[in-house]
């Protein structure tokens, strides 16, 4: 960031802050184990129910948002993950699923953070609607094409339907609208500053979750 102001775009600004993050080593060996095989569909399973808890707390909370000047265009009910995620969960656990879900601890705080921004904090809101939903658009198609190949589920099925935007045709243009909603955002550069900064912090507390995953499912010796 320039001193006085900010040269680059909003939207570039995020991107290179979540992959200096990545560079940074902040990253988990769950999901390298999850998609190497090495961890089997009980990993997968569990690491679905805890992006239930997260969804969750994005998607309960957008209603109000939808008229919020910062992040009502950012409320897209083509994104909304809530359903399939619930879809998946059937057919993972079955019919009796939620009965028996239970949110990591870092999972809940992850959840209470998002909760706590789109009541209070709109901008911050935003910076963790980009990082889950961009992330899941994007690098999400990688778990996709891995679960359905390790696991045997239908080509974008029961099991993965949590990865298949079905409403967004094309997600490369999808992803171009997103980040010029980025760049419209009419906040100040300090703000700005601040959502970077939760940005971050988004991405700190899922490393948290995954990490935590793998406390919970560690490869054997």
């Amino acid at each position: 960031m320039a001193q006085g102001g900010l040269m680059d775009s909003f939207s570039t600004l995020i991107r290179t802050a979540s992959h200096e993050l990545h560079g940074e080593g902040g990253t988990s060996t769950f999901m390298s184990d999850l998609l190497g095989g090495r961890l089997g569909v009980r990993a997968y399973a569990r690491y679905t129910e805890q992006l239930w808890f997260v969804y969750e707390a994005l998607e309960s909370t957008a209603e109000h948002l939808a008229a919020d000047p910062v992040a009502g265009p950012f409320i897209r009910p083509e994104l909304f993950r809530l359903s399939p995620l619930e879809r998946d969960l059937a057919h993972l656990r079955g019919p009796g699923w939620r009965a028996t879900l239970s949110a990591l601890p870092t999972t809940r705080a992850y959840a209470d953070r998002v909760r706590e921004c789109a009541a209070h904090w709109s901008g911050g809101y935003v910076a963790h609607h980009y990082t889950r939903y961009l992330g899941d658009l994007s690098g999400g198609q990688i778990v996709r094409d891995r679960a359905e190949k390790m696991w045997g589920f239908a080509r974008k099925g029961d099991g993965v339907r949590f990865y298949v935007f079905e409403g967004i045709s094309n997600p490369a243009a999808f992803k171009r609208g997103y980040r010029a909603l980025l760049d419209a955002v009419r906040v100040d550069d300090l703000e700005k500053q601040r959502i970077v900064a939760e940005c971050k912090r988004a991405f700190a507390l899922n490393i948290g979750v995954l990490r935590a995953l793998g406390e919970e499912f560690p490869l054997s010796a």
